[in-house]
């Protein structure tokens, strides 16, 4: 399958950037009569800030920018203008001994807004303030919309109709859903700034861990969040409708900050329904037509809601065979593919399913993930393989319809848990389609695993969701947890194996 890649990159500004930083900036600030900074500026910042200057390129292109210095707080204890809190564009104001970051500039070239882009820059500078043990972040915010109001509303009326959503500010909100708050108003702020009248708004953001003594320089503590999609079958006309939902359950995850969101096996079978008049292997090769479509729309939304999504799976004809596969859309933009090795009876009889050839763990940004569809965790040789890979969850989209066979899915899947020493996260579908045939009841219930040991729940489940229930479920995993179980557990599954009697290999 052809995917369009899309590669998006968090990289430290360079003054070989200007020219292209410069275009970007012009194009960004159309409505401000200084639209760019000139190349002195930005050779000053990069001079006594470097690693406060980043841009953000798609496909190797610059797509946003953000620039920032660090000062003391008692800078911004009183109302200040844009010029005077960067020292009249010189940035003498800088200090490397001071407590609080100011953000300079942050924008996104207009083509490439709506892919939450501003939101990962704000998320590094995040990041670099517990790293360097700063207060927090501040900056004045521009309020674009205020000159509409302007003869009707103060600025602190219309920030707080802004607030209770009774206006729509986009920019205000934006940051406003970042976790910044308000402090004051600011008057005068940025000379020729018409749209927000010269009002500008002084945000800021609190860094939790400022008290702490001593800060690493790297984060050795990995809290991973899961979410996972229990989803309901239910009739959809099209692909629209379906993704309609799919989003819905995406949106809902990325604003609990969830790292993953986990689709359960077939959750697309809703679509065969106008092709029920058709044979059974007919039909489902009518719904592999789809697989194309949905898997470029997830690819899209794991980069607008910057979450990885994990599509569950879906039929595909690959040189004329119907495979059971799936696709991992990171939020990096990069798509992969897997797919399930083992066929069940039924669906080699009743489809002619043909089992893949190919099991690989996949690297993300929270660490080494494994993937295996419904009857593939019920074999351990394959979580064996992706444990000796080094994977830290794995992650198992199912499709049952009766308890008995969700029993062989959950409770193989807590065993690989155990003998793996690691997370697994499994989720599938409730709700019946009596339009679709062999596709006419499931049964799920959603969960998350973890070994058994000191460190997790003495039962090694993690977190449930209810029965047969279309839900969501959200549970954060430790891998730091098994990198303690690895070598201190009360038992080490992985070490202490005879290999010298037996081994799990790939042929």
């Amino acid at each position: 399958m052809e995917q369009q890649n899309i590669n998006i990159e968090i990289l430290y500004l360079t003054i070989d950037d200007y020219q292209e930083l410069k275009q970007a900036m012009i194009e960004s600030y159309q409505h401000m009569p200084a639209s760019y900074w000139k190349e002195h500026h930005i050779s000053k910042l990069l001079e006594i800030f470097p690693k406060g200057q980043i841009v953000v390129k798609v496909n190797g292109q610059i797509a946003g920018c953000a620039l920032s210095i660090i000062i003391d707080q008692q800078k911004v204890e009183f109302p200040h203008t844009y010029r005077e809190i960067t020292g009249n564009y010189t940035f003498d104001t800088h200090s490397k001994k001071g407590d609080m970051l100011y953000g300079v500039d942050i924008f996104i070239k207009p083509e490439f807004r709506g892919m939450r882009l501003g939101r990962r820059m704000y998320d590094f500078r995040k990041e670099l303030c517990e790293k360097m043990n700063l207060k927090g972040i501040v900056f004045g915010g521009r309020i674009p919309n205020y000159h509409k109001y302007a003869d009707s509303l103060t600025p602190k009326q219309y920030i707080e109709k802004i607030k209770s959503k009774e206006i729509d500010d986009p920019v205000l909100n934006f940051q406003l859903s970042n976790d910044f708050y308000p402090v004051r108003i600011l008057k005068a702020y940025l000379e020729g700034d018409e749209l927000s009248k010269e009002f500008a708004v002084l945000l800021r953001w609190d860094n939790i861990y400022y008290e702490m003594k001593s800060i690493k320089t790297q984060i050795n503590k990995k809290v991973v969040r899961l979410g996972l999609v229990q989803w309901q079958m239910r009739p959809y006309n099209n692909t629209e409708e379906l993704m309609e939902q799919a989003e819905f359950f995406i949106d809902a995850l990325s604003g609990y900050k969830s790292d993953f969101a986990l689709f359960p096996e077939f959750f697309n079978a809703p679509l065969m329904a106008k092709y029920n008049k058709l044979s059974e292997p007919e039909a489902i090769r009518k719904l592999a037509d789809y697989t194309k479509t949905i898997v470029a729309e997830f690819s899209k939304l794991s980069i607008s809601y910057n979450i990885n999504i994990i599509t569950g799976s879906m039929p595909e004809i690959i040189d004329g065979n119907l495979h059971n596969t799936g696709y991992l859309c990171k939020r990096d933009g990069s798509v992969e593919r897997y797919e399930k090795i083992h066929v069940t009876p039924d669906e080699d009889r009743v489809w002619g399913l043909k089992g893949g050839n190919e099991i690989k763990v996949f690297d993300t940004d929270c660490g080494k993930i494994g993937i295996l569809i419904c009857y593939d965790v019920e074999f351990p040789e394959l979580s064996r393989l992706l444990a000796d890979d080094g994977m830290d969850i794995l992650f198992v989209p199912f499709l049952t319809d009766t308890q008995n066979a969700y029993a062989r899915v959950r409770y193989c899947a807590q065993a690989r848990a155990i003998e793996n020493e690691c997370f697994v996260a499994i989720t599938g579908s409730v709700g019946n389609l009596p339009k679709v045939q062999n596709m006419d009841i499931q049964y799920s219930q959603s969960m998350v695993f973890t070994p058994c040991d000191f460190p997790f729940p003495v039962n090694g489940v993690k977190s449930e969701a209810t029965p047969n229930t279309e839900m969501i479920l959200i549970a954060d995993v430790d891998l730091d947890l098994l990198t303690e179980l690895h070598n201190f557990g009360s038992v080490r599954n992985l070490k202490d194996r005879r290999t010298d009697l037996y081994t799990v290999s790939r042929r």
